[in-house]
């Protein structure tokens, strides 16, 4: 239940353009998430190693930050299961947030430098027809000079 908000919370993160602040906001949570998971779990499951919430809280802490300081550490086979699953879960949802994340900012900087090429690229024709009509239009008085100037009775023709 509580995955698949944090799910749907990234979906419109990744719909709308996302902030430093927000990307934050979402790794934070999804840190915080696990490490809520994780601490419940392994009090749960390990009771003798972490009589309560507060030491499974702090061992999960450590456990996702990858820090391990080893003060608290799982000793029965159930509790070193969960450790381990637990550790390769919180490592492995945090890093897909984070990499959700890095691929929104990475395609909103690439959707960013279509536009700008495709600015770019308008602005240059603008400039090349502007320049192609000043130049018809100077070939057209040379064309009239020639056509008034010339020899009597004989028409000039640039082609």
């Amino acid at each position: 239940m509580v995955r698949l908000v944090v799910m749907r919370r990234l979906e419109a993160y990744r719909r709308a353009p996302l902030s430093v602040r927000r990307a934050m906001a979402v790794i934070v949570a999804a840190t915080v998430v696990s490490v809520l998971a994780g601490g419940v779990l392994i009090t749960v499951v390990d009771p003798e190693e972490f009589p309560d919430l507060g030491t499974g809280l702090w061992w999960a802490l450590q456990t996702v930050t990858t820090v391990g300081y080893g003060d608290v550490t799982p000793e029965n086979t159930a509790g070193r299961l969960v450790g381990a699953l637990f550790l390769l879960e919180a490592i492995a949802f945090v890093t897909i947030v984070t990499a959700v994340i890095t691929s929104n900012f990475v395609e909103r900087a690439h959707q960013e430098r279509i536009a700008d090429s495709e600015t770019a690229e308008a602005v240059g024709i603008e400039q090349l027809t502007a320049q192609l009509s000043e130049i018809t239009s100077k070939l057209e008085r040379i064309q009239r000079t020639l056509d008034v100037g010339g020899p009597a009775g004989a028409r000039t023709t640039l082609s």
